[in-house]
């Protein structure tokens, strides 16, 4: 009996053989080569070169270095230590976070299209549309600085201490957490809103009435994870001197202390564990 190839019609009461061979496949090979070739030049410009960490000068220290991660140190009082850096490191990230809300929320509902009096029966009006530029600029400038950079100028202005490393999430996060807003806003169903807006609420009034029960949840969702991301800035802006437990865990790295930083980051793991927990919870309650 002769099998049906896959460009003969299948006969009445038969069906075709499927396809071996993948239809797309040539435009998927060329967009293969065509990152490769562009992937290329960048490696190249990066001086990207891993197998320097397989050097006898390189591997010996670094394997050196990650046996002394077992077992990590649990003492007393390098526990004591480590739960009060905890803390100092999540009030930091918590902090930053609550100034970057109060930051970004008024000026998220500013560049929210859909929360425009003046768009509701047309193209919105030249001022509000000013404004809602110049707004998302702002947004742009703030989060197009690294809260690193935004650290080292707090640092030089404040000091050493908690409260450059706070100014910076603040700022950096604020800028993301706007956009973000916006966003989420703006791809929301916008009936309920517009009715509230056409019968004399104001924008609040249709934010709060309207627009927030819809997106409670992903809100809230992104919100976390922004505060899981800050507890790791919080880390990273440690080691420039804006304390924390990163400022501890760059101390005990520079004494090649193993066992600490091991100690520290299962510490940092629990948090982000736990912050997933919260985010979970949350989007199970506003469900």
């Amino acid at each position: 009996m002769t099998a049906l190839s896959p460009d003969m019609p299948a006969p009445p009461g038969k069906s075709r053989p499927p396809e071996r061979r993948d239809p797309a496949w040539r435009g998927r090979l060329a967009g293969a080569v065509v990152a490769l070739l562009l992937l290329w030049p960048m490696l190249v410009l990066t001086e990207f070169k891993p197998w320097l960490l397989l050097a006898p000068d390189a591997l010996k220290p670094s394997l050196r270095f990650l046996a002394d991660f077992v077992p990590p140190r649990l003492d007393a009082e390098f526990l004591a230590l480590v739960a009060r850096e905890t803390w100092r490191t999540v009030a930091i990230a918590t902090a930053g976070l609550t100034l970057a809300l109060v930051l970004a929320v008024p000026l998220a509902l500013l560049s929210v299209r859909v929360l425009s009096i003046s768009a509701l029966t047309g193209p919105m009006a030249p001022l509000p549309a000013l404004v809602r530029l110049l707004v998302r600029w702002l947004l742009v400038v703030l989060r197009s600085v690294p809260e690193l950079i935004w650290a080292l100028v707090f640092v030089r202005v404040v000091g050493l201490g908690p409260t450059a490393g706070v100014l910076a999430i603040a700022l950096t996060f604020a800028g993301m957490l706007g956009k973000v807003y916006a966003e989420i806003l703006d791809s929301a169903e916008p009936h309920a809103a517009a009715s509230l807006l056409r019968n004399g609420s104001g924008r609040l009034q249709a934010f709060l009435y309207a627009l927030l029960p819809q997106n409670a949840a992903e809100l809230t969702s992104y919100t976390v994870y922004r505060w899981e991301c800050a507890i790791r800035s919080s880390a990273v802006l440690g080691f420039v001197g804006a304390g924390g437990l990163g400022q501890q865990m760059d101390a005990s790295m520079k004494m090649f202390e193993g066992a600490e930083v091991a100690t520290m980051l299962l510490v940092f793991m629990a948090l982000v564990w736990l912050a997933d927990r919260i985010s979970a919870w949350l989007r199970q309650r506003l469900a």
